[in-house]
């Protein structure tokens, strides 16, 4: 599992079936600073999204390396992987952590 500020990925068998392949490859964007976790190599891995809230990156590269102005490069080997932001619990309800 690899975590980049509140951007976790961890590598899974494959990407679910009938999920919907996106056109931008951002993993998250900041909700306070509008920074952007993303791929730095645009044709190295395909993001797909299931559902409202479901993530999956295919790197179809040797590798692929996700990127944040805030913190250290992540480089991803080939493969697929679900990816999620964290979130904080309260008494309420969950909520993304804002980054």
């Amino acid at each position: 599992m690899w975590r980049q500020g509140d951007v976790l990925i961890d590598r899974v068998e494959q990407v679910p079936a009938g999920a919907t392949k996106l056109k931008r490859l951002i993993l998250a964007s900041g909700d306070s600073t509008g920074q952007r976790h993303t791929i730095r190599e645009h044709k190295a891995a395909e993001l797909y999204r299931q559902g409202p809230d479901e993530l999956f990156l295919r790197v179809t590269a040797e590798a692929a390396t996700v990127v944040h102005p805030e913190h250290h490069p992540i480089t991803l080997p080939r493969g697929s992987y679900r990816v999620w932001k964290q979130r904080e619990f309260s008494d309420a309800a969950p909520t993304p952590v804002r980054d």
